[in-house]
């Protein structure tokens, strides 16, 4: 979920370009890219990207940028990211979250409280992670989501990341929730898994809230039915200027 993506339209005649950013709260069931393309249409403006994907099945914090914001889309989706996520053990799917296939199930053995708080901080700092077959990266020029659709898996090169802090918010079996603050390029379902791995037991992505990405958090973010019932002027005048 990593690289900033965008999209153009023909601004409509009589529109001043704007440039800028909008904290966005991504509602579950949305794709980042639908995001863009409504906010493209009701800002009416060419340059219109997104930074840091969130999966249809996530919600939370989405940067939007458009006009010349677009050029600062690299150095915003490179900033530290925090999400709250719960996952559920003795389950695995093809695409590492809930949305996926179920292709094992397994009994959960007694885990203490304790013994799932140490399971987190094992992977506090920096370490190399295999990202998910359903991801955008590319492999031989495709998009590895596109070769997981049609059944195919292929060796992935692990990834350097930083986990900064890992805290359990709750455990109770079989859900273990906890927040984490992570560098770019962590994929928080490949972390479920290895979770699961860490504590013995199969495990996958539950639920998935981005709180924070760099400077924005969601408590500032704007509710999507507010963003659906905006108007230009007012969505422009919940932005963040370029400066």
């Amino acid at each position: 979920m990593k690289r900033c993506a965008s999209s153009s339209r023909r601004r409509l005649p009589g529109y001043e370009p704007v440039d800028g950013f909008l904290n966005i709260s991504k509602p579950p069931g949305l794709t980042s890219f639908e995001a863009v393309r409504k906010v493209r249409r009701i800002i009416r403006e060419k340059k219109v990207g997104h930074c840091g994907t969130l999966d249809p099945m996530a919600t939370g914090v989405l940067i939007v940028v458009f006009g010349q914001a677009t050029k600062k889309a690299a150095l915003l989706s490179g900033q530290d990211k925090v999400y709250r996520a719960e996952i559920r053990l003795g389950l695995a799917t093809d695409s590492g979250d809930i949305t996926g296939k179920i292709i094992k199930e397994s009994p959960v053995p007694e885990i203490s409280e304790v013994q799932a708080g140490s399971a987190l901080k094992n992977f506090m700092g920096f370490t190399d992670q295999i990202p998910p077959m359903v991801s955008a990266l590319k492999q031989g020029g495709r998009r590895l989501y596109a070769l997981a659709r049609e059944g195919v898996t292929v060796e992935r090169s692990p990834r350097r990341i930083e986990i900064k802090s890992i805290r359990m918010i709750r455990f109770e079996s079989p859900i273990l929730e906890f927040r984490v603050h992570c560098s770019k390029g962590t994929y928080i379902r490949s972390l479920a898994e290895d979770i699961g791995k860490v504590l013995g037991v199969p495990a996958t992505l539950e639920s998935l809230v981005r709180e924070r990405s760099g400077d924005f958090g969601i408590e500032e973010s704007l509710p999507w039915p507010q963003v659906l019932a905006s108007s230009r002027e007012s969505l422009l005048a919940r932005s963040h200027p370029l400066s």
